[in-house]
């Protein structure tokens, strides 16, 4: 799909709103990753695992990034929650101008074998890279992938969400110096209307 045009980028925001609302929105009483209890909860990986949702979100990444694309090398983020979309993104960019390899940060490194903390096909070290979430509420659980990359040598240009659960994310990393996007908020699932373009901190 062509997102250069507007009614493509946003019928793709359209069909991407619809399937994550079938697939992946709930409305209860949950408890979350950072043990706050909330009545709205996203579980991407349902949309994430969809190949519907899978290229849609894909190319709505791409598209996010065209604009930085000459400065990025790879995309990645934490085990598991980010893997499907880390896939999807270096897959689809296979046929596009800028091909983007991808990796994957362990939460706990294997007691065998290489035990490596970053699985990846390139060498990080002076590589610009951008890490990608699935859902976002603090920000904090995605500073284990930047720390990471960093620690591999790599500049972290951008952390990208699918979406934003607006509790606190944007000032979080505005006060670590990182850009932050996300695709969606939690505020559109809410409202049941998507908005029609992405964000930006």
């Amino acid at each position: 799909m062509d997102l250069s045009r507007p009614a493509n980028k946003l019928a793709a925001r359209n069909r991407a709103f619809e399937i994550i609302r079938e697939k992946s929105y709930a409305e209860g009483t949950f408890v979350l990753a950072s043990g706050k209890t909330s009545h709205f909860y996203l579980d991407m990986k349902p949309t994430m695992l969809d190949p519907d949702g899978a290229n849609l979100l894909a190319e709505l990444i791409i598209d996010q990034l065209k604009q930085i694309s000459d400065r990025i090398d790879l995309v990645g983020g934490v085990a598991m929650g980010a893997v499907p979309i880390v896939s999807a993104v270096t897959v689809l960019s296979a046929n596009k101008p800028k091909k983007l390899p991808g990796f994957v940060v362990r939460k706990q490194v294997k007691d065998h074998g290489t035990k490596k903390v970053i699985e990846t096909s390139e060498n990080l070290t002076g590589k610009n890279v951008v890490i990608l979430e699935d859902v976002t509420t603090t920000g904090e659980s995605s500073m284990y992938a930047v720390e990471a990359a960093q620690q591999a040598g790599a500049t972290v240009v951008l952390v990208l969400s699918l979406v934003d659960r607006e509790e606190g994310a944007v000032e979080f990393y505005k006060s670590k110096g990182i850009p932050f996007r996300w695709l969606f908020r939690l505020s559109e699932f809410r409202s049941g209307a998507v908005g029609e373009t992405p964000a930006r901190s």
